[in-house]
């Protein structure tokens, strides 16, 4: 059935730059350059800039932008990455197809990777730690950097739902050896497709990626090794170009929505936190209540597209039965994963939306 609050709505922010987004439509179309261009270049070089960091290089999307990463950086067979299991798949995916083994760790009440559990999975086949900043919210990097200087480990951020959050005053996509980003359509910055990029302060890991992305080729006739066609194409360029300069006031709306949200609901669920050091860019808004699946019933009946990210976490799903967890070694990731409930929350969500789902929830624990 249509619901009459859907999850997420782009009418507002494209109608905002219809006419932008028109003129780079039609500036592309009309160079006759599709690949490898003048617009990949420009917006590499503005995205760096605004996760600033030194370089950037653009991508097909953000899992090949994870698949990539780990093989700039030396790391496959024989290899463990220490990550969180209560990410999408592409995380764990990404690190099992460059050969190296996915090494979970549990993570904290607020959805990132538990610090103080890594160093008891680190072994001698360790090569780097993934945080993924889940929500869009920055993991607790200081920590997790600490303690990879100390083993000697890689850090690779999953910077695919946080573009833009900050912790501590830095930006995501600034803390680690490199980070991936993701421009899905359902991200905070999103092409009209697919489309990603990766971050990095180290020239030679961005050297590196932009042979192994373009089918391993140094120049047009030489093939160094087997690469990949994972290239980010002029188009949605252009268009991530024009959608960029909106980012700081669509993440500021979705955090005004986000508030909202916990002002009048904190009393009935478990609400989103924010430390003082951190910001929040909500590509998420997740809620937690041990009734759930009532709550989410609840108010798909009633017109407003809830859902949930994720259900399965990644060790429990069949795709990691070789890896040999099981239910109950990961106690807060499978807590929440009972838990969590994804509201609708998006740039040019009308108030009266807002209200509704407000006064749903409400109305589903019998609060006024």
């Amino acid at each position: 059935m249509p619901y009459s609050v859907p999850y997420v709505d782009f009418g507002p922010t494209t109608r905002s730059s219809k006419v932008e987004l028109t003129t780079a439509f039609e500036r592309v179309l009309d160079s006759g350059k599709f690949v490898l261009g003048s617009e990949v270049k420009n917006f590499e070089k503005v995205f760096a800039a605004y996760c600033e960091t030194e370089y950037a290089a653009g991508v097909a999307n953000g899992t090949c932008s994870l698949h990539i990463v780990f093989r700039a950086l030396g790391i496959g067979s024989g290899d463990e990455i220490i990550t969180a299991p209560n990410s999408f798949i592409a995380t764990a995916a990404a690190i099992a197809q460059v050969g190296a083994t996915p090494v979970f760790v549990d993570t904290d009440f607020d959805f990132n990777i538990d610090p103080s559990l890594i160093e008891d999975a680190i072994t001698p086949r360790t090569k780097a730690i993934v945080p993924v900043h889940l929500t869009g919210r920055v993991a607790k990097m200081n920590e997790i950097n600490s303690i990879a200087k100390k083993h000697g480990l890689l850090v690779v951020e999953d910077s695919a739902q946080s573009v833009g959050a900050t912790y501590h005053g830095k930006k995501a996509g600034s803390f680690g050896d490199a980070a991936s980003f993701s421009f899905h359509p359902l991200k905070n910055l999103h092409a009209f497709g697919d489309a990603g990029i990766i971050t990095s302060n180290r020239i030679e890991v961005i050297n590196e990626l932009n042979v192994i992305k373009n089918h391993g080729l140094t120049d047009r006739s030489t093939c160094s090794q087997w690469g990949l066609n994972c290239r980010l194409d002029e188009m949605q360029a252009a268009f991530l170009s024009v959608q960029l300069p909106q980012l700081d006031d669509w993440t500021e709306q979705r955090r005004k929505i986000a508030h909202y949200y916990n002002d009048a609901l904190s009393k009935v669920v478990v609400t989103p936190l924010e430390e003082n050091h951190e910001k929040h860019v909500y590509q998420t808004y997740v809620l937690r209540s041990e009734r759930r699946d009532e709550l989410k019933e609840f108010l798909n009946r009633n017109g407003v597209e809830a859902i949930i990210h994720y259900p399965v976490p990644i060790h429990l799903q069949p795709a990691a039965g070789y890896l040999n967890y099981k239910q109950g070694d990961f106690p807060i990731v499978e807590t929440l994963a009972k838990e969590i409930l994804s509201l609708p929350l998006y740039p040019g969500m009308p108030r009266e939306f807002q209200d509704q789902v407000v006064s749903l929830i409400l109305k589903f624990f019998g609060s006024k």
